[in-house]
């Protein structure tokens, strides 16, 4: 119980400092789970998905990778797909996870990718 309140109160504190960080720029969420990661760039004026990537899309599941192989792969593809709509800055919001492990290495490679956050 006490594991689920701390993963509540950082997603929280996160979303509250990065209200103070959006100034017309989109947002890139991500989640995940076990075995998963799915990331999606959305404007939140709009209230809209523009650009959405996932582990569970057929191309990238046919592969069998390890996890953080799919994450560099994911974010990679969420970057091309942001440039073919002309999304050239964003800021990360990561929610609940820490900016550790596959997290990081998505962000990472978003950035290699050419998003700039």
């Amino acid at each position: 119980m006490k594991k689920l309140n701390n993963k509540i109160k950082r997603k929280l504190r996160n979303r509250k400092r990065l209200k103070s960080v959006n100034q017309n720029r989109l947002r890139v969420s991500v989640s995940k789970s076990l075995n998963n990661l799915s990331a999606q760039i959305i404007d939140d004026k709009q209230k809209k998905t523009l650009v959405s990537a996932s582990s569970i899309e057929k191309e990238i599941k046919s592969k069998k990778i390890k996890k953080m192989e799919k994450s560099s792969l994911i974010g990679e593809i969420l970057a091309k797909r942001a440039k073919d709509k002309n999304i050239k800055e964003v800021y990360f919001d990561r929610g609940e996870y820490k900016y550790h492990g596959r997290i990081k290495t998505f962000a990472e490679t978003l950035r290699k990718n050419g998003l700039k956050f």
